[in-house]
């Protein structure tokens, strides 16, 4: 018998009044597999992962995870089902520290009441496993790069033992340097069988990461292609006509 995917959305449908944003689209993804999600702009790809997340409540459809029918209604019960989200606006607070950020939301806490900092401070075991030269866990995020930025996303997603993790432009205003970090940070995700939906803008860099790609265009999925059947040049093709 087959192993049922990790994630099965069924003909997921969105409305925004009577914008149709995201029109019956269903598709798997399997354990440990690299997805990349792209489209223009406006075809619907951050609506889909929003329905994902639990940022919004799809209108028709069902989500399946590891064969089961579930319910995300909110981003906590997103996390709890194993899906966690890094969009690139908001991926950390850059007033607060790395360890804060790791545990925004989830902050371990004493009998007292106080935050339990030995807790906390375990952060630095996946920093260090992913390669990220921070010194302290106290540091100020506003102090780190951009690529270190999301890798501090990453790693929160690495600690809490993410199934999924969706990456919202994670590579969108840096640098070349910062860019191939964050690249180099999926293919851990993948080495440590995370299975990861990477939408981006930049074919270059989904294509050197992901297995298959999803292509959206006015808020249906129009292709589900293998990396190996493609190329850069077929898929801008597909998304310019």
């Amino acid at each position: 018998m087959k192993e049922a995917s990790l994630l099965e959305a069924k003909e997921i449908h969105k409305w925004f009044a009577k914008v149709h944003a995201v029109s019956g689209v269903s598709f798997t993804i399997e354990r440990g597999e690299s997805v990349g999600l792209i489209g223009d702009n406006g075809a619907g790809k951050s609506t889909l992962i929003k329905v994902l997340s639990g940022y919004h409540r799809p209108d028709k459809g069902e989500v399946f995870i590891e064969g089961k029918k579930v319910k995300i209604d909110f981003p906590a019960r997103a996390r709890a089902l194993g899906i966690e989200t890094v969009y690139q606006e908001q991926a950390l607070v850059d007033l607060m520290s790395v360890a804060r950020n790791m545990f925004m939301g989830r902050e371990p806490v004493r009998r007292a009441g106080f935050l339990n900092k030995k807790k906390m401070h375990e952060c630095m075991g996946v920093l260090d496993q992913m390669g990220l030269s921070i010194k302290s866990p106290d540091v100020i995020v506003r102090y780190l790069s951009g690529g270190e930025k999301q890798g501090v996303a990453i790693a929160r997603a690495m600690y809490f033992k993410a199934k999924l993790v969706i990456l919202d432009e994670p590579t969108r205003a840096l640098s070349v340097k910062e860019a191939q970090t964050v690249l180099d940070f999926i293919g851990q995700l993948r080495q440590e069988n995370v299975s990861v939906i990477f939408i981006t803008h930049n074919l270059h860099h989904v294509y050197s990461v992901v297995e298959r790609f999803l292509i959206m265009r006015k808020g249906k999925l129009v292709e589900d292609v293998k990396k190996e059947e493609t190329s850069v040049e077929k898929l801008t093709e597909v998304l310019i006509h």
